[in-house]
């Protein structure tokens, strides 16, 4: 059996990353919500 979290940089940017975000709707409503809030990170992947 394998762990079910296997944490990938490259995978979790391409998915939850800030154009990742940006290319469907929803995902810039995410973003204009986050913004809305004050989020210093707005999508996972620009966290360095």
């Amino acid at each position: 059996m394998q762990p079910t979290y296997r944490p990938s940089k490259i995978s979790r940017a391409r998915k939850c990353g800030f154009l990742a975000r940006s290319k469907t709707k929803g995902g810039r409503k995410v973003i204009a919500a986050r913004r809305k809030l004050g989020r210093k990170r707005l999508g996972t992947a620009s966290w360095k």
